[in-house]
Order: structure tokens, then sequence, then C-alpha cells
């Protein structure tokens, strides 16, 4: 009898786990089947409308298939590679007759992504295509874009507002010393303020001269580029005293924005769409003052980019990491094993690589510049294209190439090594926590999280900060062809824009993406016309990110990473995460948790449910001291 039922637990448990499979798989074809891309239908004439209701990006982020399934609101971003050859391609499409810029929800994006759809723009109108923007309220971002525009619309109800790059940052030293964390620091350089909010309760002397140069220098930029693009526009007089230039107008800021040329219209959206009629034709009748729209998703499907060519472009964008990672985010393993694909899947001639990148792991960053240096080893030129950021492990990726572009605006630099290790011994004390052990080695149990780094795991981490520093002032050095003393001076973790970059020597000169290519066409040997750019995208199917993102769930901890240093951390988390489990038995309460989404991320929470739980009581504690 016993045996019965055992055969029978086991029968209802393979029926269920065969029910569970099946479900699996009908969430996961449905995911696949509106992962897909649409048939494109619609109008094939008409004006090109791009309603950009997102930001613009290099690389798109991975759409998580949970969250997709689940039917929650994502946001939209689109790519610049995209946005450039929908537009160059109406540029000499007779069916387009007009381009539509729907900034209403646009998202913004960095300066040079934004330039670079802001010249695609211009070819447009070279091209003999009218450009209209409408919107109710135009920022620094979205009048970048509209600035190109021959006419720029403007709700009856809204404004011009422009702020210019700046802005405060949150610093944590006395709210980590009521909490009894140290934040043991080690940097090399007297401009890596990244640490800066861990151990200040304000901006160092350096790191505001560094912020403001790059703040003036983009401002600057921006300043230049909107006056070409738009000259009439009063910007200077606006900017200097907007309160005052609206109450010349009797409070009106859509009149004060049209009277001071920085908009021609003012209307709402039926207006502005009967306007578009005139140009392009009425839409459908029974939709009173629609315009003959192509819808740009549609327009992107029938005209896709290059699946096929001899110059490859390999993009590297978002925060540096070792292992793999889906698109928007440059994982180390995921990056070269695409490139690796692109090369055998091309007949290859040329390499462009286009970073934007703010850094992050140095060994990512070497293992990228490793794969790039192969190709270099076959004969293959490389030319790296910087966009909006390629700083820290960005530039030490970019310096790689033969030839380094940039624009004006372009954020690079950064050249310095930094690292914060959190200490609770404050911590564990103020709750009654006490810590003890043995060792063996002068190493053992170090860098001791609990009681704080000894001398010998401090000077063992500083001087490796010291040597990874080395390291990187020897590459840029070779790579520039500069004294390393003098990369030191420039370096220091200091952030540069484009322009003081290439008079410093960081990069060669200025230019486009398209820039870029030509000129690694060039290096190849391609005569003009030969030269065909593909760019090169993961490939990732959908059941392995639908079934990945269902493991995680259930997998064991991730693997040690590669930095030696970063391995030292593993044994001092565990007792951490003990600990904390163990205060969570006392400590119970509802989660909440503070976290600087600006700087780069020095130190992970522990990951257990009681650890937020403990961070709200330690802040209660805190605040009542």
């Amino acid at each position: 009898m016993r045996f019965v039922k055992g055969l029978w637990k086991v029968l209802v448990g393979i029926k269920d786990a065969l029910v569970l499979l099946l479900l699996l798989l009908f969430f996961g074809g449905l995911y696949a089947a509106l992962s897909a891309t649409p048939h494109a239908g619609g109008p094939t004439d008409g004006a090109l409308v791009l309603r950009l209701d997102g930001p613009i990006v290099e690389q798109p982020a991975e759409v998580d298939p949970w969250l997709a399934l689940g039917g929650s609101s994502l946001p939209r971003e689109y790519r610049v590679a995209d946005l450039v050859h929908a537009l160059d391609t109406a540029a000499t499409d007779d069916r387009i007759r007009a381009v539509v810029l729907d900034l209403d929800l646009f998202a913004g994006g960095r300066q040079v992504a934004l330039g670079d759809v802001a010249a695609a723009i211009d070819r447009a109108r070279a091209g003999g295509k009218r450009v209209l923007a409408y919107a109710t309220g135009y920022s620094d971002d979205t009048y970048q874009l509209a600035s190109h525009a021959d006419e720029i619309w403007l709700s009856p109800m809204g404004a011009v507002l422009f702020t210019g790059p700046g802005g405060t940052n949150l610093y944590y030293a006395e709210l980590l010393e009521r909490l009894g964390i140290t934040a043991n620091v080690y940097r090399v350089g007297a401009f890596k303020s990244a640490v800066e909010p861990f151990i200040r309760s304000d901006m160092s002397p350096e790191a505001r001269q560094a912020s403001q140069a790059l703040a003036n220098a983009l401002w600057e930029q921006w300043r230049q580029e909107v006056g070409r693009a738009r000259p009439r526009a009063q910007i200077d007089p606006y900017v200097a005293d907007p309160t005052g230039a609206v109450m010349r107008h009797n409070g009106d800021m859509a009149h004060t924005a049209r009277e001071m040329g920085l908009v021609d219209r003012i209307g709402d959206r039926a207006t502005f769409n009967a306007r578009v009629a005139e140009l392009v034709g009425r839409g459908h009748e029974a939709v009173p003052n629609s315009f003959r729209a192509v819808q740009y998703r549609s327009f992107l499907e029938r005209n896709p980019l290059a699946r096929q060519g001899n110059v490859g472009i390999l993009t590297i964008a978002g925060e540096i990491s070792d292992g793999e990672t889906g698109t928007g985010q440059a994982g180390a393993a995921t990056i070269v094993r695409t490139l690796e694909q692109g090369m055998r899947d091309h007949d290859l001639k040329a390499l462009v690589v286009r970073i934007d990148s703010p850094g992050g792991s140095a060994t990512g960053s070497e293992r990228i510049r490793q794969a790039l240096l192969n190709v270099k080893r076959q004969g293959i030129p490389v030319v790296v294209s910087f966009g909006s950021v390629a700083a820290s492990g960005g530039y030490w990726i970019g310096a790689a190439g033969d030839r380094i572009f940039a624009e004006p605006s372009t954020i690079t630099g950064s050249i310095g090594v930094f690292g914060v290790l959190p200490s609770f011994e404050g911590t564990l004390r103020n709750i009654g926590v006490g810590v003890d052990g043995v060792r063996t080695t002068p190493l053992s149990g170090e860098p001791d999280l609990l009681r704080g780094p000894s001398d010998e795991a401090d000077r063992l981490l500083q001087l490796g900060v010291e040597g990874m520093y080395r390291r990187f002032l020897t590459l840029v050095s070779q790579a520039r062809n500069l004294p390393v003393q003098r990369v030191h001076e420039i370096g220091q973790g200091r952030v540069w824009d484009g322009g003081t970059a290439r008079q410093l020597g960081l990069v060669d000169q200025f230019g486009s993406l398209e820039d870029a290519v030509n000129e690694a066409a060039r290096r190849a040997n391609l005569a003009e016309g030969q030269a065909h750019a593909v760019h090169f995208v993961p490939q990732t199917d959908w059941f392995e990110r639908y079934f990945g993102h269902l493991a995680q769930g259930f997998a064991a901890p991730a693997a040690a990473e590669p930095d030696p240093f970063a391995r030292l951390r593993a044994r001092p988390e565990a007792l951490i995460a003990r600990a904390i489990n163990d205060a969570h038995s006392l400590l119970r309460g509802p989660a909440i948790q503070a976290r600087c989404l600006e700087c780069p991320p020095s130190f992970e929470a522990v990951p257990s449910a009681g650890a937020a739980s403990l961070w709200r009581s330690l802040l209660e504690r805190a605040a009542t001291r």
C-alpha cells in the first residue's frame, strides 16, 4: 500500500511538472508573438511621423519578458542608428513629402545622440522634405531637435523652458556616520569624485572645478548648435531673464516664445494637423483634421538597416560588467561574443567601435580591449567613435583604436581607478552584535567588513588600485603616444569635454559615427561606394531570455567575479548576510531602500528579505539620535 501511495505521488508530481511546462511554453510562445515585429502596413506616402514617446539611446535596453507578459508599462527607447537611417532614407524617398516630429512625450537623450539625429533632420530638409515639430513644452533636449525643423509649433498652453547642464548631488557621509558605517576608500588622483558621496557632505573644490568646466562646455556646445540651426531665436536674452521676458508679454509663455523667435506658430494639435495636411494631403475622411501619415515603425520595417556589410559597427553602450548581459548594458562576455559572431558572419574589411559608456569593471574593459587588439592583429583597421560618454572603462576600451573620433560635447577621459568597501563595525556595535575570530595568515577574513579592514588589507587594496592606475596610464601612453607623466597630469580621474580632450591628445578629431565609418573604409583601402556598414547586434533567442529569467529565481549564487579583489568580498558578505538574517528575527518591519541612482554602485545590498527591514530600523534609529 505504501508503494502505491508513493507511486501515486510520483505520478501527480510528473503531471504537475508537465502542466507547468505547458504553461511556460504557452506564455513563452505568447511573448514571442507579442515581441515579433508586426507586418508593415498603412500608407506608404505622406508625412513620416516620428512620435518620440521615450528617450533616444545608442542601444535600447532589452525588455524583461516577465514584465512584458505582466502587462507592465515599459518605456520605449529609440536607437540613434534607426532614427538616422529612417531620416536618411526618407530624404531620398519621393513618397515622403514631410517629416513630423511629435515631441509631446519625448524623454530626451544625451547631447551627442541628439546631435546625430539633428544632423539627419538637416539632411532630410536638404533632400526637400519639410520638417515640422510640435510639443506642449520644449526643454533643452526637446528644443535641440526642434530647432532643426522648418516650423516649430507650440501649444497655446505650452512654454519653452531652458535649464542648462547642472544640478545637485546627494552626499551620505553624515548618514553613514549615524549608521555606524565606514566607507573605506581606495583611489588615485585628485578628481576621482565618484567616491565623494560616501566620504563627504559636500562637493570638493577639485570636483567642483571639473564639474563646472564640463557643464560650461556642454552648455556652450548646445548654444552653438541651436544658434546655428535657428539663428533668429533669442536664446541668450531669454535664458538670462526668462521671468522678465514673460512679464513683458503679459505673462503669456507661449506668446513670449513666439515673439522671441523660439517658435514659429502657436496652435492646438488639430490646427497643426491641418497644416501638415496642407503639405501631404488629408488622412482618413472620418477623422477630422488628419493628415496622411507614414508611421515610423512601419517605415523602418520596410526600409531596414543593412544586414550584410564589410565595415562592422560594434556598439558598446551602458555600464561595463564582466559577464553576459542584455542589450543596453555592456557585459564583456556578450560584447566579445557579438564581435566574434560578427567576424564570422561578414567578410569584414574594417571595424568601427561605437562607445557610449561611463565605464565599470576594469577586468571587463580589458577583456573587450584585448578582443579588439585581436581584430587588429588580423590586419583589420579599428576606428573608435565616441558617443555622448566614453569615460573611465569606456576610454580604456577606446584606447585600442587606430584613430578616435569624438564630438565637442562628448564626455570623456576620467582616467582613474577607485574602490569603496563599506565596513560595519559601528553598525554592529550599535545593535549589540559582537565580532571575533581567529586567523592563520595576515589576510584571513580580509577585508574584514565587520570589524573594518586591517592595516595590511588597507595597504594591499590601495596598492591594487595604484597598480591598476599605472596599467591604465601605460596603455593610454602607448596608444596615444604620450609620456606617462603627461597622461597622469590629464588623468587622475578628471572628466573632460570632447573639445578639451582633443586639445589634450585624448582624441584625434571631431566627427560623427558616419565619419568614423568613412575613415575605417579609407584605412581598409575600400574605394568610394564599396564600403557597406553593418551593425553587430547581440543574438539571443526569446526562449533563452524567457527561461533564463525563470532560472534566475532558482539558480545558485553567481560565480565569483574575475576581479581578484572582488573575490575577497565573498566571505565577509556571507557573514553580513547571516548577521542581517539573524537580526531580522528581532527587527521586523516594512521594507524600504535608499540608493544613489547617479553614482556608480560601490557595494551591493545583501540579497535577503531581512536586509531592507534592518536598514529601515537603522535609519529610524539614526534619525532619533
